[in-house]
Order: structure tokens, then C-alpha cells, then sequence
């Protein structure tokens, strides 16, 4: 069997890590956008022919995909680690904001979601699930955070379940309008909505 013309031994024995290739296709959508990744630059850039990397992920969606988990996979360690410190929950609550919302428009990690979510329209039921697997990585994290600061009386008793899905679909909604860069809100804007918003529906009753 071969890939690209090479023998497959040859092409596995030859390739960069798979890591190597994921860092290498984050680091062209940051530098250049999305309109600027595609498997013959990637391939430059690590050393392989488009045939080979087509062997390896089978199609761009499936490359997308694969440097979104990998991406995502970073930001869960960061996220873990937040929420792991001592201290006030409220505190690790706007940490995870922090981290959820874009930086800048066009922001390159909120790019490929949404090139991912757009792909998704015919992706299969394994690629679904593997995407469902990331939104509900950050929804538990969510939940477990709110549960502890209502435990802890910092948070009024709310379902913790219902409140995190409607805090996501915010965070969503503003993360969209900043990545993709409409006019209409910035960042400390954003982070100002969402930071009133969760005062209004987290603050204990007098």
C-alpha cells in the first residue's frame, strides 16, 4: 500500500510526530487564518507531501477536527488548574470566563471552532460525539463549579445543570460576535456583560 506515492512504512517511519503536525496547523491558522491552511502548506512546513498527510487524517474536516481536540486538550489543563486553586469561587468563576471568551477578533483557537461547527453540518455521528465531547468537557467543569459555590453559599441555590447551560449559550453568543469581528462589542465590554449577568444571577438574596 502507499500514500502519496511513498510506501506507507516509509511515509510512518519518515513523519513528524502527530503533534508536530497539529502545532504546525494551529500556528498557520493564527499567523494566516484558516483561507491560509491547506494539506500542501501544511505539508511544507513539516516535511511531508499532502498525500501523506491525507494518509494520516484522511481529509481536512478529520485534520480540523484532530488540532481542535489537541488545542482544546491544552486549554483543559489550563482550565483544571484555575479551577483547582483556593479561594473565593466567584474568583475561579470570572477565571473561567476569562479563558472561555476570545482574545481578539479572529482569535485562532474560536476560528476553528467555528470552522469545525460549520463542518459539522455533515460530519458523521463519531466526529459529532467526539465534538460533543469538548462542549461537554467545559459544561462539567461549569457545573461543578457553581455546585461548589452553592455549597458554599457564595451562590444562591440554583440548578447548577440549567444555570451553566445558560451561562455557555452566553458566553457563545458574545465569543461569536468577538471572534468572527463585528463592531458592535469588545472584549472588556463583553467580559462587563457577562461579569453584571452572573452578579444578577448568582448573588445571594438579601
Amino acid at each position: 500500500m502507499v500514500a502519496g506515492g511513498v510506501p506507507v512504512r516509509a511515509a510512518r517511519k519518515n513523519a513528524p510526530p502527530r503533534e508536530d503536525v497539529l502545532v504546525a496547523a494551529m500556528a498557520t491558522i493564527a499567523e494566516r487564518g484558516l483561507e491560509g491552511l491547506t494539506m500542501a502548506g501544511l505539508g511544507r512546513e513539516v516535511g511531508m507531501s499532502s498525500g501523506h498527510l491525507l494518509y494520516y487524517f484522511r481529509s481536512k474536516d478529520e485534520l480540523l477536527l484532530q488540532t481542535l481536540e489537541w488545542s482544546e486538550a491544552e486549554l483543559g489543563g489550563e482550565r483544571r488548574a484555575l479551577l483547582a486553586r483556593r479561594g473565593l469561587v466567584s474568583e475561579r468563576l470570572q477565571a473561567y470566563v476569562d479563558l472561555y471568551v476570545p482574545t481578539r477578533a479572529r482569535d485562532p483557537h474560536w476560528t476553528l471552532w467555528l470552522e469545525v461547527w460549520n463542518r459539522s453540518q455533515n460530519a458523521g455521528p463519531q466526529e459529532r460525539d467526539r465534538q460533543a465531547a469538548i462542549e461537554g468537557a467545559w459544561h462539567r467543569d461549569l457545573v461543578a463549579l457553581l455546585a461548589e459555590g452553592i455549597s458554599r453559599g457564595e451562590f444562591r441555590p440554583v440548578d447548577a445543570d440549567r444555570a451553566a447551560t445558560r451561562i455557555r449559550a452566553l458566553l457563545d453568543g458574545f465569543s461569536i460576535q468577538l471572534a468572527v469581528g463585528l463592531p458592535t462589542l469588545d472584549r472588556p465590554a463583553i467580559l462587563t456583560h457577562v461579569r453584571e449577568f452572573l452578579t444578577e444571577t448568582l448573588s445571594p438574596r438579601s
